[in-house]
């Protein structure tokens, strides 16, 4: 039933074509198979069983899944929602995950995290020694930021302990399971998310704070989704930090830079989160300088395409960066942080990446 209504909701598209305009994949490629509409077909082909060319099964995987094509159809078609349904459905019959993100997934079950990062060194980023405490308010800091953007998780940390936050850090943090989840291993994904929902509950963990917007998101929509609801608060620390700078508005050093903010698609699009960071950017003097595309039509960074598609990845990551004008581009998602400085070093642009926590603590040090 469920593949029928799938596949009734792609025969609803008109053809009109107004998903090419957004999609990031088809503007860097000028590939009719890397479109919207061409996914539609292959989709189609994958629940009526039929076999796919290699480029067919490439255009499911290195689809964004950003959600510009949904939040632009006159229809409203849910075409992420069909991509991912047509990567559930390469699984059962064997054919998907690809190589690389099967490697990822058996990387996740050994180690314990999405980046082939060593356990043993997690938090090596620390300032400080580990911190023994109890609280019922978890910082759940993310594979992303834990090893391949310290800068995130240092700044954050150090972010909350000045602004008076009780928290308590994991150990034996692990992945959320955003990854197993967003490449269709949904059996696996609701193992992880089984398992952290009752580490949580063990733990009397009441609300969980997050800097990743993939973390976010698959915490906040993804686990009551596949676990029928979630027995914690889940708030990102954009969110956290406007009432809090207010509450020390006169020990705030403005810092009066031009910046763009780029939009998470996990943050914003998925989430509706778009004026809590920029008004905390604001109240430390951040003169905000918006993108023609920003907010719900915001370009996608790409950065989950890295491990699979990594000459596309940049290509979209690149065509982003070359819009900004600014100097200084400023995010509240670590894998967008990593996804841009990578596309910044294979390219050779000369633009800082900053993650807001860093933006926040500078203005706050300042004397």
């Amino acid at each position: 039933m469920e593949a029928k209504e799938t596949i009734d909701q792609i025969d609803s598209c008109n053809g009109c074509g107004l998903c090419l305009d957004v999609c990031q994949t088809y503007e860097v490629t000028r590939n009719e198979a890397f479109s919207p509409m061409a996914r539609f077909q292959a989709a189609k082909d994958v629940f009526h069983g039929n076999e796919l060319t290699s480029e067919a099964v490439d255009s499911i995987y290195n689809c964004l899944k950003c959600q510009r094509c949904n939040v632009i159809c006159p229809l409203e078609i849910d075409v992420t929602g069909i991509v991912r349904k047509a990567q559930i459905e390469l699984v059962r019959r064997g054919i998907g995950p690809l190589e690389r993100p099967n490697r990822i997934i058996e990387g996740i079950q050994k180690l314990g995290n999405a980046v082939n990062g060593d356990p043993a060194k997690r938090w090596d980023w620390l300032p400080e020694e580990f911190p023994k405490r109890e609280s019922d308010t978890l910082f759940y800091v993310g594979c992303v930021a834990c090893y391949l953007v310290p800068q995130a998780a240092i700044s954050s940390y150090l972010l909350l302990r000045k602004l008076g936050v009780d928290f308590m850090i994991l150990e034996d943090e692990g992945c959320c399971g955003d990854y197993l989840y967003n490449i269709g291993r949904v059996d696996l994904a609701k193992e992880k998310f089984e398992e952290n929902g009752e580490k949580f509950s063990r733990l009397g963990i009441k609300r969980v704070i997050t800097i990743c917007a993939g973390c976010y998101h698959t915490f906040n929509s993804w686990y009551p989704e596949l676990l029928g609801g979630k027995s914690f608060e889940v708030i990102h620390l954009a969110q956290l930090l406007p009432d809090l700078l207010r509450e020390r508005k006169e020990t705030l050093e403005k810092d009066e830079r031009g910046m763009v903010y780029q939009d998470p698609c996990g943050l914003g699009r998925m989430e509706g989160i778009y004026d809590e960071p920029r008004e905390a950017l604001q109240l430390c003097g951040v003169k905000l300088v918006e993108l023609e595309e920003s907010r719900e039509q915001a370009a996608c960074c790409a950065a989950k395409n890295i491990s699979s598609f990594r000459d596309l990845s940049i290509k979209v990551a690149s065509s982003f960066l070359d819009k900004v004008k600014t100097p200084d581009i400023v995010t509240s998602c670590p894998f967008c942080l990593f996804g841009m400085n990578y596309a910044c070093r294979k390219t050779g642009k000369d633009k800082k990446l900053l993650y807001l926590s860093e933006v926040i603590l500078e203005s706050l040090e300042h004397p």
